[in-house]
């Protein structure tokens, strides 16, 4: 049962301001990778991050790449919107749902740009390199218990 429910006092709005300012420092508003100017993206924007050392072995194995941005932490594919649908992407990479940065300190530089104006990775191969690197076998290969 909520405490609504049983009689729990309402907090007013003097509390509400109290606690909100105990918290400390504002939450910074999370940045989001930009598309390049020229660039569109229809199908929406997400993100995969790999950790910086895996980088530069993905690259290579993709038979397309999108657009890429770098840091000396992690690197960042943009992919179409929903991605990660029915993929269990591998650890350590990270699907950032609207191509969130999340707490990174700055911005990530772009280091490789596509021909045309489609900034997208196709996300399958990406997956698939990401599994391969990692030792992680793709989902749809996994055994399944009832």
């Amino acid at each position: 049962m909520s405490a609504l429910r049983r009689g729990a006092p309402a907090l007013g709005l003097d509390t509400l301001v109290r606690l909100r300012r105990a918290q400390g420092e504002p939450a910074r508003t999370p940045r989001r990778l930009a598309v390049p100017d020229g660039m569109t993206a229809p199908l929406g924007c997400d993100a995969v991050a790999a950790p910086a050392r895996l980088g530069p072995l993905v690259m290579p194995r993709l038979p397309l790449a999108g657009c890429v941005y770098a840091d000396e932490t992690h690197w960042w594919w943009l992919v179409p919107a929903d991605s990660d649908h029915a993929l269990e992407w591998p650890a350590p990479a990270h699907y950032a749902t609207g191509a969130l940065l999340g707490d990174a300190p700055r911005s990530p530089a772009l280091v490789h740009r596509p021909d045309g104006i489609l900034p997208y990775t196709p996300p399958i191969p990406l997956y698939l390199t990401l599994c391969r690197l990692t030792g992680t076998a793709p989902a749809w290969s996994r055994p399944v218990t009832a």
